[in-house]
């Protein structure tokens, strides 16, 4: 075994985390695909399993390879808000229905044919990238394979795969500041929505998005690390911030011949009363005429979930039916799971009893059903068919995720995995066959291909050279107690990792955090071992430990909605808990206690150093939000409501308000200059705020940086001075 370095921290993949990725069976559920990457690599291959045999192959990458520094804005975009690193071959799909692949690449959208059966049918080019005008965006087939849909110049474009050239079939967006087919920055950033179009299952139809941001203010990002100047050193962005305007966003359906381009029918949105400034947050063809669409309110506290019949189209409106409505006092997570039965009833998952379970609506909305219930959380469905529904859920403890299976028909619950960890899969029933990917402390990733009463190993992740190489140990897991989530209530248990060095305390300690809402860092599974930073300072003498405090991920609404309007409240209480326990124990030197985080957790390093001086000594904030008036609509106003609303809270969860608390503190701040999910602005209006109050900082920028460091050198020199920053600000 050899040290830790900055080197090893700053490089990915990190050790043991190259793992099969974007799994599918195919149609039929003879063939299992995936993404690989060589352990060490970024650059993926598609991959192919005969299940029946469980031989595996590579295939040769068609075409140019998806590289970071060759695609367009648009792409480089895209990958940034799905946090996307890898290179080679990074997005596939399936045909529903045929045994067919679609593979974009950078010089267009490739088609492998015959995977499921085994046969070696040349690729075949069917979309060149200079076919039309502008980046290939969104690719995806139809339902049977013969059509390829994809947008380009604003607009939808469709290709008959065998023969005709790709054909516009939307129309008067281009050039005018508004897209077809495209979803809006935050329906990908915050939304889980990336994508804008969708094919009917016929193939005769395609249900579209039409954003307008024209009215919303461009915000301009320049490249100010950039040997160029003017219009190539700077991007112009439509950025909603909290309580100001949305992209106004209609649904539209046309057919895929072309016949309907400049006369699309639109679905009458307003047949939820929700009004009109609301979200589209999804969109779902759920047999050949007729389209759900989940509409959210802009305070996020309801869902419509509406039926279009689009062969009931008159004067080109297609009219709607609601079918049912979810509300909550707080906000209304968004999910996938919804899904059309063989028998037109709908399969869902709801959040009304504070946790979410599954359940089967009827054709007209009403509930037939309840599937699963208890006080633990359906994190995901992973295939359904054969009358039952495979998922993922935390069950007894949210440290760990089973998979599970249950009948349609409402019969007992079925847990398929026992070993205590994270477990993942794809499951196709009809087949009878399942991968499954199980992550426990301490050990790399396994993956195992089940079909039928057989087993094959695909891959391990502990064949990566450095996982043997490296010194890592899994942290040490413990629960502290904080403040009840009901007056009068027991104390709430939280869930810790503690990464204790060696030798004898009290230790200087450092704590990373997230803190927020929608994440977890404490599982048990290979993340927290494979955590290179903590891994470094632990190594260099600090303690290091990390919580996840009220308002993080899937234990309840209660347990999300501690920060509700509050934010910069309980997440920091949480950490202090944190740290008084370990200065309790004999762990943590008082006097010698620093914090780090990134995005989230950069504005949470920061208000625990603002709040709690008599606790933190030092912080490292990475890319921070300084205050809520500077991020997006649908993210913001979700926790926070608008700033008109509730001026108290952003107040209160400003950084800013608090700047007078970091004095005779040590603040390092961390940003991209071109980051355009949090701006540089919020670390900007914070570095004003210390100089006028005359409060000494350190700062470190990176001019060609968007939100997460994508370039190892960057990486690097980031590592090296937050360790040196530690050491010096916590006298090690």
């Amino acid at each position: 075994m050899r040290a830790l370095t900055t080197t090893d921290v700053a490089r990915r993949p990190a050790p043991g985390t190259t793992a099969p990725t974007s799994v599918r069976f195919s149609p039929d559920g003879r063939a299992v695909t995936y993404l690989l990457a060589e352990p060490g690599s970024l650059h993926q291959s598609l991959h192919v399993v005969d299940v029946d045999r469980g031989t595996t192959r590579r295939l040769p990458t068609p075409g140019a390879a998806v590289d970071e520094a060759t695609v367009g804005l648009e792409e480089r975009l895209r990958r940034e808000r799905a946090r996307e690193l890898a290179v080679g071959v990074t997005r596939y799909q399936w045909a529903d229905r045929a045994d067919r692949v679609l593979v974009p690449m950078a010089d267009g959208l490739w088609l492998l044919d015959g995977l499921a059966g085994g046969e070696d049918h040349p690729p075949r080019l069917v979309v060149p990238a200079d076919a039309v005008d502008g980046a290939i965006l969104d690719a995806r087939l139809s339902a049977d394979g013969t059509l390829v849909g994809f947008v380009a110049g604003d607009e939808v474009h469709v290709a008959d795969v065998e023969a005709a050239s790709p054909l516009a079939v939307t129309a008067g967006a281009a050039g005018t500041g508004r897209t077809n087919g495209l979803a809006e920055y935050v329906a990908q950033e915050e939304m889980g929505r990336p994508g804008g179009f969708w094919f009917s299952p016929d193939g005769a139809h395609v249900a579209f998005c039409e954003v307008d941001e024209t009215h919303i203010p461009v915000y301009r990002i320049v490249h100010q690390g950039s040997d160029e100047v003017g219009a190539g050193a700077q991007e112009d962005h439509r950025y909603p911030f909290a309580g100001a305007a949305n992209a106004l966003v209609r649904v539209g359906v046309v057919p895929t011949d072309g016949s309907g381009a400049a006369s699309p029918a639109w679905l009458d949105l307003d047949a939820s009363d929700i009004g009109g400034d609301r979200y589209v947050a999804r969109v779902d063809w759920v047999d050949d005429e007729a389209v759900v669409v989940q509409l959210q309110s802009r305070d996020q506290r309801r869902l419509d979930v509406v039926r279009y019949d689009v062969s009931a189209a008159r004067d080109g409106t297609v009219p709607g039916t609601l079918l049912w409505t979810e509300a909550s006092n707080t906000w209304i997570n968004l999910h996938d799971v919804l899904r059309p039965l063989p028998d037109g009833s709908l399969l869902w998952a709801s959040e009304r009893t504070g946790f979410r379970h599954l359940e089967v609506r009827e054709p007209d909305g009403g509930l037939r059903h309840v599937l699963t219930e208890g006080h633990w959380v359906v994190t995901d469905v992973v295939g359904v068919g054969a009358g039952t529904v495979w998922f993922r859920a935390t069950g007894a403890s949210p440290l760990e995720r089973h998979v599970h299976r249950v009948g349609l028909d409402a019969g007992p619950v079925e847990r398929l995995t026992t070993e205590a960890g994270v477990h993942g899969a794809v499951a196709h029933p009809e087949a009878g066959a399942w991968v499954h990917t199980t992550s426990i402390s301490g050990a790399p990733p396994r993956t195992v291909l089940h079909a039928g009463d057989r087993t094959h190993a695909l891959h391990d992740s502990a064949d990566d050279p450095r996982v043997d190489e490296l010194a890592l140990r899994p942290p040490a897991l413990r629960t502290v107690d904080t403040e009840p989530l009901d007056a009068g209530g027991p104390p709430t248990e939280l869930h810790a990792a503690v990464y204790r060095p060696d030798g004898e305390g009290p230790f200087p300690t450092v704590v990373w955090v997230y803190g927020g809402p929608h994440a977890q860092l404490v599982t048990r599974s290979w993340a927290p071992t494979v955590a290179l930073r903590a891994q470094l300072l632990r190594q260099e003498g600090f303690c290091v430990a990390v919580i996840d405090g009220r308002g993080s991920t899937d234990r309840g609404l209660a347990f999300e909605g501690a920060l509700h309007h509050r934010m910069g409240t309980v997440e920091v209480d949480d950490q202090v808990r944190l740290v008084e326990a370990l200065v309790a124990e004999g762990t943590t030197d008082p006097d010698r206690v620093g914090i780090y985080g990134w995005s989230y957790g950069g504005y949470l390093s920061a208000m625990c150093l603002a709040r709690r001086p008599d606790v933190f000594r030092s912080a490292c904030a990475g890319a921070p939000v300084t205050s809520w008036d500077g991020y997006d609509t649908h993210y913001t106003e979700r926790y926070m409501g608008t700033p008109a609303g509730n001026p108290d809270g952003y107040r209160g969860a400003s950084v800013m308000t608090h700047v007078e608390g970091m004095r005779d503190r040590h603040l390092l701040l961390v940003h991209g200059l071109i980051d355009e999910n949090v701006h540089f602005r919020h670390t900007a209006r914070l570095v004003n705020a210390l100089v006028h109050t005359d409060i000494d900082h350190r700062l470190l920028l990176y001019p060609d940086e968007r939100h997460m460091p994508r370039q190892e050198a960057d990486r690097e020199s980031m590592e090296h001075r937050i360790l040196e920053f530690f050491r010096t600000t916590l006298a090690l």
